[in-house]
């Protein structure tokens, strides 16, 4: 069967499935419904945990065959199998030999990325929709980011203001895992359960001395110097570079879009409103950098943003921060 993530919770306390199936491009999303199954599992007894990853160098044999042992001492088992790719290629046999009759003792968790059309009408996924759930996570809408970041917020115990609100969406959407973060930080002030844009503003200050946000604001703004200090300020403090990735994506295709808008003479105040940025930093970091950098500039620095990403999953020989410097000299470079 298939449910929604927000539907998860509920499900499991009616009991527990012998296979789940997580697939989501949203890393948040997806570990919270993985935790959700692992403390069910945990709290029926299934204590012990083994762990494969779906990479080249797997060997789907070893998988069968600790998914056809028999538990030492009774003893329940939680086997998860990581599938960044979102395929299971030679492991395809192994899943439809379990599936088709799964074992009591195993609690068998596949955390998927999205899967594509092609996927769903295997064999072994047809088997799992009638064997186990399939939890597919999906991101979360623009419009709906405000009022998911408002929930979030309610669950620490924090109201958000307006003005609090506007700052935290602009800065954060697309990137939960980074909101998830920023409200943790800001219900450890503990100063008012009552967030207002000011609160917000001392928060960043007084976070890490340069953060995901600055450095796109530098790289926008192709000041390279800068830029790269910063890179080796968060790479020494082992920052994901996901996150900054997620937002420098973002800003480069709205500096894109605003690009076209003003060579047909369309308003630059009235697009960036339009497009919901109202923080004077970032639209004016956007604005100097449609005038600055040219199309053939901006693709280019997207690819590299699809290499740093692939870099940072681990598909590529070369660090992240390796293209992100590579990044900054795109954009430094005048068009």
């Amino acid at each position: 069967m298939k449910t929604q993530a927000n539907q998860l919770p509920q499900l499991l306390k009616k009991g527990l499935s012998p296979v789940y199936l997580i697939s989501g491009d949203e890393p948040l999303l997806v570990q919270e419904c993985c935790d959700h199954v692992r403390k069910a599992a945990r709290e029926a007894g299934f204590e012990d945990r083994v762990t494969f990853h779906a990479d080249q160098q797997l060997d789907w044999n070893r998988v069968g065959e600790e998914l056809g042992a028999l538990s030492l001492f009774a003893e329940k088992r939680r086997i998860e199998i990581h599938l960044p790719t979102g395929k299971l290629g030679d492991g395809r046999p192994v899943l439809e030999r379990v599936l088709e009759n799964p074992p009591e003792d195993i609690i068998l968790l596949l955390i998927s990325a999205r899967l594509d059309a092609a996927e769903t009408r295997r064999k072994w996924y047809k088997e799992l929709q009638g064997k186990g759930v399939h939890v597919p996570v999906w991101p979360i809408d623009a419009d709906k980011f405000p009022g998911w970041l408002q929930q979030r917020a309610r669950n620490h115990g924090l109201s958000l203001t307006r003005g609090a609100l506007d700052i935290l969406a602009e800065r954060l959407e697309g990137n939960l895992l980074a909101a998830s973060q920023e409200l943790d930080r800001l219900a450890l002030l503990g100063s008012s359960t009552t967030i207002d844009e000011e609160t917000v503003e001392q928060a960043v200050q007084d976070s890490s001395r340069f953060n995901g946000f600055e450095l796109v604001t530098e790289l926008l703004a192709g000041r390279a110097t800068h830029a790269r200090k910063i890179i080796g300020v968060l790479q020494q403090e082992g920052e994901n570079p996901l996150g900054l990735l997620t937002v420098l994506s973002r800003d480069l295709n709205l500096t894109m879009e605003l690009n076209i808008a003003t060579a047909k003479r369309e308003n630059t105040s009235g697009f960036l409103k339009k497009r919901g940025v109202f923080q004077p930093q970032r639209a004016k970091a956007v604005e100097q950098a449609a005038k600055r950098l040219n199309r053939r500039q901006l693709m280019a620095a997207l690819e590299l943003c699809s290499a740093t990403d692939r870099a940072a999953k681990g598909f590529d020989s070369l660090s992240p921060w390796h293209y992100l410097q590579d990044m900054i000299t795109l954009l430094a470079r005048p068009a």
